[in-house]
């Protein structure tokens, strides 16, 4: 830990301690030692006289959070955040001592029992200080306020600690920083100071030198309002490819060729290492153009290591916060949903990509983990798991050699020691973390066993010990609902249900989509912060209307329900009207109705969780292709504008803006090198209606005469004439017909192909509903021709002139003798290349009789079902 040091800043003497370190605030920040025995037990609980139970409650016990609900039956007289608490210290004209922390955090626990259920401290703190208990995962903007203050005073001390949680702060009562801290023991230590001991010396302070201490505090918060400041207006830059291609060569630097990561530093090369999906993201994206291969190899090595590794929960799915080694095999044991919901949507991408099955597993299995112990029955999602067992972090994870014997025999066991590396040293004090230290086709070929019987024995071998382990001390659950991360766990719901074909989980994230809209609102729409128990609280920040507009957005995507699609405008233009800066644009992160801190901040970094800015650009960039609404397109352009200098000065650090500014500049290519000043965007805006489908024309009557329509014309903006042609003169019942669907493209215009790319916009798709069951076999797209826009490296990939979709319509034997109905729906948007056109749904509708098995038919259209090289050609 170091020597402690005394720090003189304006006449206040306090001695330092090292910190723990439970995770970063920004890629930028190093980390600083755990205390000793970080991992192990925790000490016994010095001073406590009763156990907490029998205790008299205090404040904390009227509030939702679990986090501050542990510390309900303290002897510490503790305030939630509010008026209550800042009036009683301006009323008492005591210092407030304020503790951030959240449920999942290791080392809170040690503190809560080691300091705050210590009797004699707590009468010291209650005599002395008003005392302010904080969740950082319900007040945010609290913790990103005084989180910087601690670095601040870190900084004035000369002190190289980093910020952390706990975060122990002492602030005046008006809430400007003194001093702080992360980790304090309760009694004095060779080199570190206990938290009496600090206590002491901050309110010898107070009363003997006030003056000092408050002008030291002002001057601290006006450097915390100047860091927290917004970007100042500097000189406009372009918006162009070259601001991504930083981003990513940023990224990159941060790769580990060894062991895999985007979170590594050759200058401390064993500091801990997250997972950063943000920047999975962005490099992944970047498959499929030119000189991509290093970005997409650093992927998949980081997406393979990290399955393998301790980080990921073998047994149930899902992965802890971070790695404690650079070989991922020892992790921070405590599950977040938001780090989940992320990582399920990049496995199941890198699925779509490669179609390797092991990512497919991975996706689902975390998604399995969330909806099987992260789920609210009503639908929403819980923000966390805990990392102790009974104050012992990760004994609900580990197992020992003789354990896995007695459980599954010595046969089996010594299969699955072999595969989950309890053949290696021990790198846990607790036990062994299960992990593959070699992949399992290796581990076959040593076992002298064919791959695919050793996979499926190790399945079994894997339910029967989750069983076990399920029998353990559950862990502490922190059971509230947040709006910002059950966006990103709709959206990675549907996203995965729409890749991997799981119409389970888009369920699943529709449910929770009704669960937020309905349960996290006001009566005028507004949308809380936090829901625990029945009961919804704290205005929404930029997070949660960002992150659930992005749920919003996806789950259309995959279920194309217009609901969710206006579901989402009602919310960007609640959050344009609460958040949007009219003076230097981008979002604020509080509303203009939230309460006076510090500073109000306004920031792009993108670390465990991606910023509101950044999400809130992607948001707006897919509602002006959906919408064709100017206004969202503007707002984008504007955010960008805001925070390029910020990518040009720290590309790594902005991972997801850069991914939104590459879909930004594929959706826009005519702004891609334009410069001008961005100009006021509306604050309230008026949401357009979205016009309705087309209505198809009626098919001619009598058999396979071919079926054509042509949607109303007099918008201007449909660009496709649509037909559908059988390839044989009748259906047969038990048999299989083809069928072509024929789009003709208006001169000057194209429709994305299908598969799309860039791969967020909308796809040319054929789908059929029947009355009779009978099913379109999945159609055959034809490849798209690129289509290259200047500025853009990239190519677009789209069909113009004529293109012809082929499939083969399934008819069942039951239909036989049935007139079977049957309604094609064709959906595309038209682009040309200075514009887009609203999506449309094209619905074309007719009969058809169904034959009795084993009649015979005769090729009809033959030249529609020829190869593409010799089919006719638009007219």
């Amino acid at each position: 830990m170091g020597a402690p040091r005394i720090v003189w800043l304006a006449g206040l003497s306090l001695l330092l301690i090292g910190c723990s370190w439970e995770g970063p605030t920004a890629f930028s920040q190093e980390a600083t030692p755990a205390p000793a025995g970080a991992g192990g037990s925790t000490p016994p609980r010095e001073g406590q006289a009763a156990p907490p139970a029998q205790r008299p409650a205090n404040r904390l016990a009227r509030e939702t959070s679990p986090y501050l609900l542990l510390h309900a039956h303290n002897p510490v007289d503790w305030y939630p955040w509010g008026p209550e608490a800042l009036e009683a210290a301006q009323r008492e004209q005591k210092p407030i001592f304020l503790s951030i922390g959240y449920s999942s955090c290791f080392w809170c626990h040690v503190m809560e029992r080691e300091v705050f259920e210590n009797e004699e401290i707590a009468r010291y703190m209650n005599e002395h200080f008003i005392n302010i208990k904080v969740d950082r995962e319900e007040r945010p903007d609290l913790d990103d306020v005084y989180m910087t203050a601690v670095q601040v005073y870190f900084q004035l001390a000369n002190s190289p600690q980093g910020g952390g949680w706990p975060l122990s702060m002492f602030l005046t009562p008006q809430g400007k920083p003194i001093a702080g801290g992360t980790y304090f023991p309760p009694r004095d230590l060779p080199g570190r100071p206990g938290f009496l001991t600090v206590l002491q010396r901050v309110h010898e302070q107070w009363t003997t030198n006030r003056e000092n201490i408050e002008r030291t505090a002002e001057l601290m918060a006006g450097e915390v309002r100047r860091i927290l400041r917004p970007p100042p207006d500097l000189p406009a830059l372009p918006l162009t490819r070259r601001l991504v291609d930083e981003a990513v060569t940023g990224c990159l630097a941060h790769y580990d060729p060894e062991f895999g990561g985007l979170d590594f530093s050759s200058q401390q090369p064993h500091r801990p290492k997250f997972p950063v999906p943000s920047r999975l993201s962005l490099l992944q994206a970047q498959a499929g153009r030119p000189e991509s291969e290093q970005a997409v190899e650093a992927v998949d090595h980081t997406l393979q290591a990290m399955a393998a590794g301790g980080i990921y929960d073998h047994l149930g799915g899902g992965f802890h916060r971070y790695s404690t080694d650079r070989q991922w095999r020892v992790p921070h044991f405590e599950k977040m949903l938001y780090d989940n919901a992320q990582l399920a949507a990049v496995y199941a991408e890198a699925f779509q990509r490669t179609s390797r099955r092991s990512y497919r597993q991975v996706a689902e299995e975390t998604i399995h983990f969330v909806l099987r112990e992260l789920t609210d029955p009503a639908g929403g999602f819980y923000s966390a798991l805990d990392a102790e067992t009974n104050g012992v972090e990760g004994a609900h994870y580990v197992w020992s050699p003789d354990e896995i014997t007695q459980r599954l025999g010595a046969a089996d066991a010594r299969l699955f020691m072999a595969a989950y590396g309890l053949d290696q040293p021990q790198f846990f004090e607790h036990g062994y973390v299960l992990l593959l230290p070699r992949s399992l086709d290796e581990t076959a070929a040593r076992l002298e066993l064919p791959a695919t019987d050793l996979e499926s024995r190790l399945a079994e071998m894997r339910r029967k010990l989750l069983a076990v382990r399920s029998a353990r001390p559950p862990l502490l659950k922190d059971d509230k609902v947040l709006t910002s991360w059950n966006g990103l766990m709709i959206g990675s719901l549907a996203r995965a249900g729409r890749i991997l074909n799981r119409p389970d989980f888009v369920q699943a994230a529709e449910q929770a989509a009704m669960f937020v809209v309905t349960r996290l609102r006001d009566d005028q729409g507004r949308l809380f912060r936090t829901w625990r128990g029945g009961q919804a609280k704290i205005g929404a920040y930029l997070d949660d209307y960002a992150y659930l507009v992005h749920g919003l957005l996806e789950l259309h995507a995959a279920t194309g329900d217009p609901k969710w699609l206006n579901a989402s405008r009602r919310l960007v233009d609640d959050q344009t009207a609460g958040f949007w800066d009219e003076q230097e644009h981008g979002f604020f992160f509080t509303s203009r109705t939230h309460e006076e801190l510090l500073a109000r901040t306004k920031d792009a970094y993108d670390s465990v969780l991606p910023s509101g800015n950044s999400v809130s650009v992607r948001n707006l960039v897919r509602l002006a292709i959906l919408t064709g609404d100017d206004r969202y397109r503007d707002l984008a352009r504007q955010t960008l504008r805001v925070f390029a200098p910020v990518m040009q000065r720290s590309p790594a650090s902005l991972p997801y803006m850069a991914l939104a500014l590459q879909e930004y500049l594929t959706a826009f290519p005519e702004e891609a090198s334009s410069a001008a000043p961005p100009t006021a965007a509306p604050s309230t805006p008026t949401p357009t209606p979205t016009p309705s489908p087309a209505t198809a024309a009626s098919p001619p009557a009598g058999g396979p005469s071919p079926w054509a329509v042509q949607p109303p014309d007099d918008s201007g903006k449909h660009k496709a004439r649509v037909t559908i042609y059988l390839g044989q003169d009748r259906l047969v019942a038990g048999e299989t017909t083809p069928v072509a669907v024929v789009i003709d493209i208006a001169e000057g215009w194209h429709l994305n192909a299908n598969p799309p790319r860039p791969e967020f916009v909308i796809p040319t798709e054929v789908t059929v509903t029947t009355k009779h069951g009978t099913e379109l076999t999945v159609p055959s797209y034809p490849a798209g021709r690129d289509f290259r826009v200047e500025g853009i490296d990239e190519p677009l990939s789209v069909y113009e002139q004529r293109v012809v979709i082929l499939g083969r319509l399934r008819v069942p034997l039951e239909a036989a003798g049935q007139t079977e109905e049957l309604t094609f729906t064709l959906r595309y948007q038209a682009c040309n290349d200075r514009t887009c056109t609203q999506p449309q749904r094209v619905s074309l509708s007719g009969t058809v009789p169904v034959s009795p098995p084993g009649t015979p038919v005769r090729a009809i259209n033959a030249e529609l079902f020829a190869p593409a090289s010799v089919r006719p050609q638009a007219p």
